[in-house]
Order: structure tokens, then sequence, then C-alpha cells
């Protein structure tokens, strides 16, 4: 505030305009908004301007314009001007207004009553009343929450007014927003006993708006990160937060999952309570060290998904398979390659995604009734069908790094108990089930993974990769036009020959590869030294190429600067390898340190 004021008080200039209004004996609030610089003058202190506006009649006026609608007679242009300066004032974050406003409860009183209001609200009232409390509860805390304690229906107005996502920014400035930690504390478990979190879950649910279940998902979701970054930056925090403990019981997940599968289906329920259960499966994962050792370091986390979560989704997985199978009804749609009958569907993609998690969680029980199922098997089906859907694509390649990156010792649940659920979630070290997962398959080696098992097996990934790039031969030699998911296809192949080299189940899968019939497998051999070999070479060249198009050397020896073939081609499969972590987004990009170490060697 120093430099305004200075700013102010040694300005050259004559009396501002708002002083020589505030010398007139009947001026009135709308002739002070009406100048430009009243809210600099406000931010600035003015004191005389302060005590005009933190009279009782002002404030009260001041108020009563954010919390109620203008007159619908006015010019669209101007009409909400008023209300709007009126909201710049009172979250000018002065003290001296942040005192009258968050002291006085009458003016509480007339900023609480916009709550009863009849929905819809008005979005831009609604911003307005949302930022005026939501300031007050960051500068007046106390005084602020008492108030709101006092109200018996505020929660519950609130929610009834969800739909406006004033409503939801509201609410998390009440888990975000209140210091100290203790008094923190005191609102979570208010909100708690308010079973806040229960209802939010209620909201989701067919008989329900979509922005009422879009708003509730998403409070949800931000409740989860929220509350898991504090309770990661306070470490002293005496009480864990009880929000994130109902949110990752059991009883949460399995009453989210009835309201998305029991009874009417809706594809706006089952992606919004779909995006609650991946923000619960999320973890964080440590930094990559450097490009080439990233695909080992990218399912790293500082902690695993809490086993409760595991438990309350495992016995719907049925649910989500049947999902992609039968998703609700989508009429046809015109796309630029022409109609398409049956889209995939945005419900599909969010069961792709959440297989893709539990996947990357790695628990032998879910892994065991994901091959029951033929889960993967289904989505590879999918991955075919839909060959121009890369969304779903970059899904079912990370389910197959997350596959082939799992560790030989997979968990496995205590003698009589196949399922097991009990068991940690992931990170477990006991030996798996012996007990094969499908009936026709020979028994499990001792360092077996019975999803890997079950990739290659069951699911003929080899042969499905090989078949699929023979028919996107045959098109292309035809004249047709290139299939749309080769780019993710080349992947998936470095990504199996990768790991046969030197990943985690490198034993496992040079096994299955020579397992193959002779004719399958001389095709895969000659398809990786051949074909993918030649698709890895020219990609690198191709990207190559366009970093020195776009270089700003001059007379660069482009030659010089190529390392050799070999060189390129690992250096190209190293690359994939790493988009295909499912830590690909945290993972995108480099730090400074790489930058220096690896410049003289590009």
């Amino acid at each position: 505030l120093c430099p305004i004021t200075m700013f102010w008080k040694f300005d050259l200039n004559t009396t501002s305009h708002v002083d020589k209004l505030l010398d007139k004996e009947d001026v009135t609030l709308e002739e002070l908004m009406d100048e430009d610089d009243v809210l600099q003058e406000c931010k600035a202190q003015n004191r005389r301007l302060l005590d005009f506006l933190c009279q009782q009649h002002c404030m009260e006026q001041l108020v009563t314009l954010i919390t109620h609608e203008p007159p619908v007679d006015m010019d669209e242009k101007v009409r909400f001007k008023y209300p709007n300066t009126a909201c710049e004032l009172l979250t000018s974050d002065v003290p001296q207004i942040n005192d009258k406003l968050g002291g006085d409860e009458t003016l509480l009183n007339i900023l609480y009553d916009f709550l009863d209001h009849e929905p819809p609200l008005n979005p831009l009232l609604a911003s307005f009343f949302s930022k005026t409390i939501g300031n007050l509860i960051a500068r007046k805390t106390e005084q602020v929450i008492s108030f709101l304690r006092k109200k018996d229906k505020f929660l519950s107005l609130v929610l009834k007014h969800i739909d406006t996502s004033a409503m939801m920014d509201l609410l998390l400035r009440l888990i975000s927003c209140v210091e100290p930690t203790a008094l923190r504390q005191d609102v979570l478990n208010w909100l708690n006993e308010a079973r806040i979190i229960q209802r939010l879950v209620e909201l989701i649910h067919s008989s329900q708006d979509e922005d009422r279940q879009s708003n509730a998902s998403q409070t949800l979701c931000d409740i989860i990160r929220l509350s898991r970054d504090q309770s990661t930056q306070l470490q002293d925090v005496p009480e864990p937060d009880p929000l994130l403990t109902a949110l990752e019981s059991q009883e949460c997940v399995e009453q989210l999952l009835r309201n998305m599968f029991d009874g009417e289906q809706s594809e706006t329920c089952i992606v919004n309570g779909t995006q609650v259960l991946l923000t619960l499966l999320e973890t964080r994962r440590s930094g990559v060290e450097g490009l080439m050792d990233s695909y080992t370091q990218g399912f790293e986390r500082s902690y695993t998904v809490n086993s409760s979560i595991l438990r309350g989704i495992e016995p719907r997985l049925k649910d989500f398979h049947q999902l992609l199978l039968c998703p609700p009804k989508k009429p046809a749609i015109l796309t630029t390659l022409g109609v398409l009958e049956e889209p995939l569907g945005n419900a599909r993609l969010h069961g792709s995604r959440l297989i893709a998690a539990l996947l990357h969680a790695n628990t032998p029980s879910i892994n065991h009734e994901l091959c029951r199922l033929g889960t993967m098997d289904l989505l590879l089906d999918l991955f075919f069908k839909y060959t121009w859907n890369n969304f779903l694509h970059f899904q079912v390649e990370l389910s197959i790094a997350a596959i082939l990156s799992h560790s030989v010792h997979e968990g496995k649940p205590s003698p009589g108990e196949p399922g097991s659920k009990e068991e940690a979630p992931s990170g477990s070290t006991a030996p798996e089930p012996t007990e094969p997962a499908e009936p026709t398959q020979p028994p499990a080696r001792a360092t077996e993974n019975i999803m890997v098992t079950h990739l290659f097996q069951k699911c003929c990934l080899v042969q499905r990769i090989l078949d699929a790039w023979e028919a996107n031969d045959k098109i292309q030699a035809e004249g047709g036009r290139r299939r749309g998911n080769m780019g993710h296809l080349t992947r998936i192949a470095n990504a199996v020959v990768h790991n046969m080299e030197k990943g985690p189940m490198q034993a496992q899968i040079s096994d299955f590869i020579k397992e193959l019939p002779e004719d399958c497998r001389g095709r895969w051999e000659s398809f990786v030294e051949e074909t993918l070999t030649e698709t890895n070479r020219r990609n690198t060249v191709d990207l190559v190429s366009t970093h020195h198009l776009h270089s700003s050397s001059e007379d660069e020896d482009i030659e010089s600067s190529f390392p050799n073939e070999l060189t390129l081609q690992q250096a190209f499969s190293e690359y994939q390898i790493q988009q295909m972590t499912a830590n690909f987004v945290d993972q995108f990009g480099f730090n400074d340190e790489e930058f220096a170490d690896q410049d003289d060697n590009i």
C-alpha cells in the first residue's frame, strides 16, 4: 500500500474528482461509483472516501446491490455496472471495510439472505456473493465462521444452489482458506458432522440435472486434491482430515457406485462418478531423473491408494466391463470420415480411464477379476474397432504400459482367500496365487505375473499387433488412408520389445515370445528387425529434421549433428516408452539440469 499512498500523496495534479464529490453535502453513492477512479482511491485508503463508504446506509446499499437483481428495464450494457463496482469495493481488501462488513450482523444477514432466493441464481450475482463471502472467510475468519455456523440451513442452501459454480467455489473456500490450523480443523469437523461429503455424493445421480451432477463431482475432486495437498504440507496436523477420510471410505465409494449403476443409468452420472473415482486413485510420483530411465521411474509414488477405495470398486468391476460392452445409447454422429453409427461415448472412455488407473495400482485381487472378466481383451477390441479415437488409444496404451511395468513379485491373497480384500492395495511382495486365471491356461510359473500372462496368451497381443499392421499396409498399398491408431500401435510394439529386453518382466515376456507358434514367431522377429526398426528410424529422422528446421543456428552442419542410426532408433524407442508411462502428463517436459547435461549429445 505504501507506494500507492506515496503516489497519491505527492501527486502534483489537482484534487481528484472523488474528493471534489465528497465536498458536496448531498453526494450519493451512485455518483461516487460513476467515477472511474473510485476503486483506486478506495485501495489507496482515501480516508474521506472510506468514512463515507463505511456509513451504515452506504454499506447496506452496497450489499443490497450485489444480492438483488437490478431492474429489468435498464439498458443491459449498464445493468450490472453498480453491482460490479459494489463488489469490487467490498472486496478491495481494505481493513476498514472488512471490519465493518465482517463485524456487523445486520450486513451479514443481508448478504446471507441471497441464499434464500429460489434457484436458479443469477450467475453474476452469485459470483459477487461468493467473492464477498470468500474474502470475509479469509480476512475475518472467526467472526464469519461463527455467523455461518449459527445458520442451520446454510449448507443445505449452498447444496440447493450447487448447480451455480459460485456455490462450489464458496464450499472450497471454507475448506482451503481458513487459518489457523486449529480453526480449520474445527471447520472440517463441522462440515463432516453435517455429512457434506455424503450429500454431495447423493447429488451424483441420474435423477439430478447435469449441472448439479457436474458441480458436485468437481467439488468432490477438488476436496480430495486440496485435502491431500494440505495434509502433505501441514505435517503438524493433530487429526486426519475428516472429509478425506469420509471420501476414501469403502461406504462412500460403494454409495457412489450404486448411484452410477443401480437403476436407470445415464452417461452424465457415470462420467461424473468415474471422475471422482479417478481422483481417488491418483497418486503422487517422484520426479524423473532422466529420459532414458523414465519408464522405470514413472510408476514410483510417495503413497499408495487407500485399500478401502479398491475394496469398494472391486465388486463393481463387472459393471464397468458391461459398460464397455453396452454403454448408454447414443445417436449416430457425423464425423469428417463419415457417419459413426455407434460412437464410443464419454462413458466408455471414462471406463477405459478407470481400468488404466486400476492396472497402475497393481492390486492382485483386481487383476484376477479383470482377467476373469476379459476386460483387457475387450479394451483391445475397442482399440481396433475405433481406429480414429486417439483418446481411447492412449488409455489402452497406458493400460498395456502399466501391465508390462508390473513387478515380478505380484502380491497374493492369503491362503484360502482368492480375493483377499484385506491385503495391501499395492506394493505387496507376497507371491501370487498358483491357480490360473483362465481355465484353459497352463499352471503359472513361479515368477509369473497374471496380467502379463493374460495379455500375451488370452489377449494375443503380439498376434493382434502383427495382424493390424499387415491390414494397415494392405489398405495403404491399395491407396487408402493410414489408420489413426498406428502411432499408438507403434509405441505399444516398442514397449513390448523394450520390456522383453530389459523390463521387470523380461524373462516372462521372452518366454511367451518363444512359445508363439513358429510362423507367428517368425513374423514377429521379422517385424521387429525390419518393419519396426525402419518405422522408428523414419520417425526419429523426421523428429530431428523438424528440430533442425526450426533451429536458430545458421550454417549448421546437419550431418555432423546426427548420431548413428542405431542410437537414433534407441532414442526414439526410449522417447516412446517415456510417453507411455501412466505419469505421462506429470512427466512431460524436462528440467533445467537435463538440458544442461544433454545439450552436447543431442
